[in-house]
Formats: structure tokens, sequence, C-alpha cells
């Protein structure tokens, strides 16, 4: 701010010295004063020395601070977003979410760097000029901001509707880049079943959507702007012909008509910035509002240990006990009702149902994915809620049915499990998954890179990564949703080889698409409705003849068929 106030100061200095310069050096008494001419050069010189020098230091600093704050603005926002619950995620879409951490910060970027102070220089600018152009001639300076007052009392209505119009444009932004990561995420889909044309029309239409919302903001800007642009027209033209009239009648000097001049120009450039500024401002408050309104969002399954009120989970194998819990989503119906389970320490479960039964949704509630709406989920007798986030996520791993890697080598992925594994611990853990030999048909074994989403691996070898990872982890209790459906015969073997291993020892829930599973199973839970409605032994379940044996008969006159 100082140094913005003495580049400010120092451009005001100039109309000063040649006002000075012209009255009391060129048209001084006695003839030309050179030493007054000398000295107002002088001045003039130190005056832009300066001016530029606080320019320069300013902006560095400002860029150097905005940067720093708004890298952190961005941190904070993104690790907010993984503080939300699955369930919040998932009610926005991927690339509005990513919008209010990219593109909405860069708004605010854009107008502290470029408006922020821009607008204090402006303001300052503008009285002081108006300052020393009231000490020349108090009446070109009403002339001058008689120009000016109209816009200055049209702004808040112009602010506010500019305002409105560039929320539009966030929110466009966010549904666009959507569709695209929406878009570029599905294109195996896209091109399958031959949409292309279809999914560029809902580009299309997001762009064209954005496109016309961009207009209309910029539309109203530019009216602004041109508002300022005749004012600015008059004041000039106003300044010359009142200036030359009250010269005439003695009343202004030549070198105070021409210091006015210059000062009208001062007065007048930050006017048209400020209204720039203003409208810029708009913008970034729009995007301010989307990214406070994200980290304002409350986690609706927060960390306990955030508050200071985490319990640590006793050692050894995890039990598991659900007491009467109850779920439902947000405005639907109870998709789990009344379920009591206590599920033994290294006890082998398999959970399984139709399509719909709940019992994805009792995976999500044993790793606290999501929290009950009623009753409790405990393990090893304390309430997961009051388990803080880092204990939970090492003590309890779920490897999810798609086996998701991230963009990177095959060691990197195995590393998210442990990250202080080295690469010969890595190979280790897969030889003893008995996936050694899958490993070393790879053209660079550990190093081989899996590309995004690991789209250069089958969906049965992701799989085998994600096993390894959770290998690696070492936790207490797994949950794994099976994915062996969509794999070839001997990828499934090395599949249940490695299962085999992972489980040994270890307190594991298995959601079971395929009944095979379930029959090496310690016990089998029967979802039905979101009812816990049976649950025993493969072989107990079958003989009852109840949901079980149902499903079972259903499942074993398919794999005949195949």
């Amino acid at each position: 701010m100082l140094l913005a106030f003495i580049a400010t100061v120092g451009r005001i200095v100039i109309p000063v010295a040649v006002q000075q310069a012209v009255d009391h050096g060129f048209d001084a008494p006695g003839g030309v004063d050179t030493g007054e001419v000398r000295v107002m050069a002088a001045l003039a010189a130190l005056a832009v020395a300066a001016t530029m020098l606080a320019a320069y230091t300013m902006n560095r600093r400002l860029y150097q601070a905005s940067e720093s704050g708004l890298a952190t603005l961005r941190i904070k926002a993104f690790r907010h977003v993984h503080e939300l619950s699955v369930l919040h995620q998932q009610a926005e879409q991927r690339g509005a979410l990513v919008s209010r951490v990219t593109s909405d910060v860069d708004t605010i970027t854009n107008f502290i760097q470029e408006g922020g102070l821009v607008l204090f220089v402006s303001v300052a600018q503008m009285f002081l000029a108006t300052a020393v152009m009231a000490a020349y001639s108090w009446q070109l300076t009403l002339l001058v901001w008689s120009c000016f007052l109209p816009l200055f009392a049209a702004m808040r209505v112009l602010q506010r509707r500019t305002g409105a119009r560039y929320n539009t444009v966030r929110q466009s932004i966010g549904r666009m880049l959507g569709a695209f990561s929406e878009s570029l995420v599905g294109a195996p889909v896209v091109r399958a079943y031959g949409v292309e044309e279809r999914t560029g029309r809902r580009i299309n239409e997001a762009v064209d959507a954005t496109r016309a919302a961009q207009v209309r903001a910029q539309a109203l800007t530019v009216s602004t702007f041109s508002a300022g642009e005749i004012a600015a027209g008059l004041a000039n033209a106003g300044v010359v012909v009142v200036g030359v009239v009250l010269g005439v009648g003695g009343h202004l000097t030549a070198g105070r008509l021409i210091g006015m001049l210059f000062l009208v120009s001062l007065f007048i450039t930050p006017v048209q910035w400020g209204v720039e500024v203003l409208n810029e401002a708009q913008n970034a408050i729009s995007g301010w509002r989307r990214v406070i309104g994200l980290l304002e969002s409350v986690p609706d399954v927060p960390d306990p240990a955030s508050r200071g009120r985490a319990e640590a989970l006793p050692q050894g194998p995890v039990r598991v006990e659900f007491q009467q819990v109850a779920f439902a989503y947000p405005g639907g119906p109870p998709v789990l009702r009344d379920i009591n389970v206590l599920i033994s320490p290294r006890a082998r479960v398999a959970v399984v149902g139709e399509t719909g039964s709940g019992k994805t949704t009792f995976a999500k509630l044993l790793t606290r994915l999501m929290d009950p709406t009623r009753g409790r989920v405990l393990a090893n007798g304390v309430e997961l809620r009051r388990v803080g986030f880092d204990e939970l996520r090492r003590r309890v791993v779920m490897v999810p049915q798609d086996g998701f890697l991230f963009d990177g080598t095959i060691a990197d992925n195995v590393r998210y499990g442990a990250e202080d594994a080295t690469d010969a611990a890595v190979s280790a853990a897969f030889g003893r998954l008995g996936l050694g030999d899958w490993l070393s048909g790879l053209p660079d074994g550990v190093r081989t890179r899996v590309g995004q989403r690991g789209e250069s691996l089958s969906a049965g070898e992701r799989q085998l990564v994600a096993l390894a990872r959770a290998y690696i982890a070492d936790p207490d209790l797994l949950l794994l949703d099976e994915a062996t459906s969509a794999v070839d015969p001997a990828t499934e073997l090395r599949i249940q080889r490695a299962l085999d291993e992972l489980t040994r020892g270890r307190t594991t829930v298995v959601i079971a698409h395929r009944l095979s599973t379930a029959q090496a199973a310690d016990e089998v839970l029967v979802f039905d409705a979101g009812e816990l409605v049976e649950r025993g032994p493969h072989g107990t379940l079958v003989n009852q003849g109840g949901v079980y044996a149902r499903l079972h008969a259903s499942w074993a006159r398919q794999a005949q068929a195949a």
C-alpha cells in the first residue's frame, strides 16, 4: 500500500513540474529562466524514476504474496473436497468441484494481481488529481466532476447487474467442465455405442451456454466502459474550451491550463481503470462466493481428530458390530433398516443380495465413507464416529470393484498402501500373493506405467495391483468389492490365489457378486430390500430354502448355461 501511494504521488509530480516550468521558467518576467526549467525537468525525471521503482517493487511483492496466499486457498479447497463424504461429492458434478479449485480461484487471482491495488491506486490518484486541479481552477474541477457524476451514480445498479451475470458465468463454466470431464472419462462408451454426435451436441450446448453467459456479462461491461469513454471525452473537450476562455479572461495561466490537461488525464485514466476493475471484481466475487461456499460446506462425515476427540482403536484383529443401524439417502426411502450384526475377529464374511438390496451401503458404513442415519457401527468396541481418519484408514482398507489406479508406475500405485515401501518390497508383496509370474511378464516389472486410471492394464490386472496395494497396507479389517465377473479364467485364478493370502489372519468382508465366493466364507450375510434376512454358513443357508437358496439356484443355472 505504501509503494502504491508513492507510485501515485509520483504521477502527480509531473503535471505540477510542467506547470511550474511553463509559468516560472518559459514565461518568467525577465525571459526564459533555464535554471527553473532544468530544476523542474530534474524533478520530473526523479518522479518518473521513483514511480517506476515503486510500481515495479509493488507488483513484484503483490504477485509473490498473492500467489502464495492463493496457493494456500487452492490446497485448502482441494483438501476440503476430500473431507466431504462420497455422498456429498456424488451430489455435485466432478467438473463443477474441479472448477471451484481451479477457474474460480483464477478469477480471484486475476482480480488481486490486476485489479486489487489498481483500484486503490485509481481512487488515490483520482482524489490527488482533484486536489491539485482545485488548486489550479475550481471551475474546471467542477466541470470535470460534473461529467463523471452521472456515471458514478449509475455504477451501483450496473455493478449489481454485472455481479448477477458473472455468477451465471461461473455456474456455466462449472457445468461445461463437468460435461468435458464426463465425456473424456466415458470416451470408450461413447465410441462403443457410436454416440459421438449426441455427445458432441451436449458439449456444444454446454460451450454455447458458457459463451452466451460470457457475452451477456461482457456486453454490460462494455456498456459501462463506453459510458466512461463518453464522460472522458466530454471532460477533455470541456477543459480545453472553458480553460481557453478562462485564460483569455486572465483567470488561468498557460502553465496551469497545460497542467490541468495533464491532471484531467490522470483523473480520467483511473476512473476508466476503476470501472473496468469493478467489473472484474464482480467476476472475482462470484468465484470467491463459490470457493467460500465450498469451504463452508460442513462435512457430513467429520474427522473427530480435527476436533481433538479421536479415540484409539484397540490393536489386533477387528471385531465388527452393527447396532440397530439404519440408513437413508437425503430425501429418499430407507436403504438399510435395523441391521444388527456381529462379525468375529479373523472371520471371512460374504455379503450377498440382489442389486439394490443394501450390501454396498453396508460396506460404505463399515469403512465410514458414510455415517448411519440411526444406530452405531463399532470396531473393537469403539464407535467408528470416534476413530480418527488416519487410524481408521490405516486399520481398515477397502478394495473397490474397479481397482482404480493413478497415473504412474505399478510401484507408485502399490505405495499408496505404504508410502515408504521400496521397489523390492513391492516386488516381494506380489511374490507373496502368488503374482510373481504375472509381474515378471510385464515389460518393466514394478516400474511398468499403468496410464491414466490404469487404462494400460486390463480390468483384471488393475485388480491385481489393487490387491497388492491392500496387502502392503497390512490392514486389520479388509473389505473387498468382488470384481472377478469381468476377467478371464487365468486372471480369476490369480485373483483367488491372491485373495487367499491377502485375507489370511484378517477380518474380511467380501461383497460377493458370484456365489462361489460365498461358499468359501465362514459366514454369509444375506440382504434383501434393505434388511438382513438370513445369515449363516453357505451349506446351512442353501438347505433352508430361503432367499439365499433362491439366489444360489439362480446363480448355478447361469453358471451351467455359461
